[in-house]
């Protein structure tokens, strides 16, 4: 098996630029919305805002010199090349960490705690809560390769983590994850137990609510929040999970529509009351499209779906290693830990947040990286 670890640094073509702002410029546009708001999906005249300014103003190459101070590499596992950023620490005691994302994020939800969490003496923070920090990119999502068999679910990308690790040489880590990011955290958490110091997590997904009598405020808050998700929030999780193939050839061919997908999710999942670019620059939100687009990844990001759902998350297995849990009160379904502990038996840390969404680290990165460091200082 071919472990070579090689250095990687993004360098999209200008040819898929140009193409980029052709395909901007002739995007037909379809109506208007019928109402004044965001219940039915993006509004015409926010996206058409964010198109003139994607064509006019964005400015990749510069955006992509900032993603590019991060030391970036693949390795190939399971015969699938990884990627990933590897910010080590100048700190020799750093405790190893691996961040992992969801959909539709990716790497660059990280980009403003990767340094505070390696080098915490220039943030505020002390020597001792220092991390290397790995960011792999999923499987099917922005440079990491696509899977071209079945199979690549939530356990199997754990496993896959758990050899970059050691790959890495790190015999003992800590890990954090949110969206899918936390379902491979937890599935690292349960097979890597060796090696897994301990997770921490904002979304227990596939955890099942536990009703018995009157729902707690922390209960009902999450019931109601499970009820909005399924009557006005799934729809794409149910194409992604069923089509995502049929899915992939539109937003594979419309750069506004791949912008649309994912975009009307940082406006539902995010603490921004009501626009997310009150928490969000549009640079960043089109950066983080950007890495759908140029690497041509909605159908494989979307597989993820079709490989997971339908298969219960976290099925007849335990999570015993010591587990922090971080609640932002924006999340789409906040943790409720009397309906985790049955699986995550070590539960040591909890913090409900004053506010923040689905997107931790991208939204709340000081609240993120305190409460990192709060959770891993107890496992040093």
């Amino acid at each position: 098996m071919n472990s070579t670890i090689r250095p990687f640094r993004i360098a999209v073509s200008d040819d898929v630029l140009a193409d980029l702002r052709s395909r901007l410029r002739n995007t037909r546009w379809p109506e208007a919305e019928t109402v004044r708001d965001w219940s039915q999906g993006v509004p015409l005249v926010w996206l058409q805002d964010i198109c003139r300014y994607w064509i006019d103003e964005y400015d990749w190459r510069k955006r992509e010199a900032l993603l590019n101070r991060f030391a970036q590499f693949t390795t190939a596992i399971d015969g699938l090349d990884i990627h990933f950023l590897h910010v080590r620490s100048p700190h020799p005691q750093a405790m190893p960490l691996l961040l992992t994302h969801g959909w539709p994020g990716s790497v660059v939800e990280f980009h403003k705690v990767i340094e505070p969490l390696a080098n915490p003496n220039a943030y505020g923070g002390a020597a001792s809560d220092a991390f290397h920090v790995i960011c792999p990119s999923l499987p099917g999502f922005g440079f990491s390769g696509k899977p071209e068999t079945t199979g690549w679910g939530v356990e199997r990308i754990a496993a896959t983590w758990s050899v970059l690790m050691q790959r890495l040489g790190y015999g003992r880590y800590g890990a954090q994850g949110g969206d899918w990011g936390s379902a491979i955290t937890a599935a690292l958490g349960a097979q890597d137990a060796a090696h897994c110091l301990g997770i921490h997590i904002t979304l227990a997904m596939g955890t099942k609510p536990k009703l018995e009598g009157d729902p707690t405020a922390e209960e009902a808050r999450t019931l109601k929040a499970i009820k909005h998700y399924k009557d006005w929030d799934s729809g794409y999780s149910k194409q992604q999970a069923t089509r995502p193939q049929t899915l992939g050839y539109a937003l594979t061919d419309s750069p506004i529509g791949q912008a649309a997908w994912i975009l009307e999710k940082f406006w539902a999942w995010t603490d921004c009351d009501g626009d997310p670019e009150n928490i969000l620059s549009r640079d960043e939100l089109l950066d983080n499209v950007m890495l759908y687009w140029v690497t041509a990844t909605a159908a494989s990001s979307a597989r993820l779906y079709w490989e997971s759902f339908g298969r219960r998350l976290g099925a007849a297995r335990q999570i015993k290693v010591p587990t922090g849990v971080a609640v932002f009160p924006k999340e789409i379904t906040p943790p409720v830990r009397r309906w985790m502990e049955s699986e995550f038996t070590e539960i040591r840390h909890w913090r409900e947040m004053p506010k923040g969404g689905h997107f931790a680290a991208f939204e709340q990165p000081e609240l993120f990286v305190d409460d990192v460091r709060d959770f891993f200082r107890t496992l040093r």
